[in-house]
């Protein structure tokens, strides 16, 4: 019996040495800085939906300008129909219409374009809206 208490005795002393090796090496890294902050880690999380809201944004600017209301009202679309149908595009294609709105808008304002393009402009948005949608 002499022996197996002595086997338990080295055991616990090993177990124990190990034990207060592990703790400090654990307690160290809990003072290191992450790579990345929580904070950080939010915004790179809601950029996305930032980047749509801004994208959505412009292409209802656009239609809602006195010239988009115009070419709505000349293809008897209702505002409120499409507005909807924006939310239900594609990340991808709401980007693509943000940049044609977008360029649009910078044309017509540096006079490149007549208000009868830009109303055509804004019909061809409207359809592309509504065939996403559709589709």
């Amino acid at each position: 019996m002499n022996v197996s208490v002595r086997l338990w005795a080295s055991m616990l002393g090993v177990a124990v040495f190990l034990g207060s090796a592990v703790l400090p090496a654990g307690a160290q890294n809990t003072g290191k800085q992450h790579v990345i902050t929580s904070e950080e880690l939010n915004q790179q999380t809601a950029q996305p939906a930032q980047t749509r809201h801004a994208n959505e944004n412009a292409i209802r600017h656009l239609l809602s300008s006195e010239e988009g209301q115009k070419a709505l009202k000349s293809a008897n679309v209702d505002y409120q129909r499409v507005d909807k149908a924006i939310g239900q595009l594609s990340d991808e294609e709401v980007t693509k219409l943000a940049d044609r709105s977008r360029q649009a808008e910078s044309d017509f304002a540096a006079g490149f374009l007549s208000p009868k393009t830009l109303a055509y402009i804004v019909i061809a948005i409207v359809i592309i809206v509504v065939i996403a949608v559709l589709v």
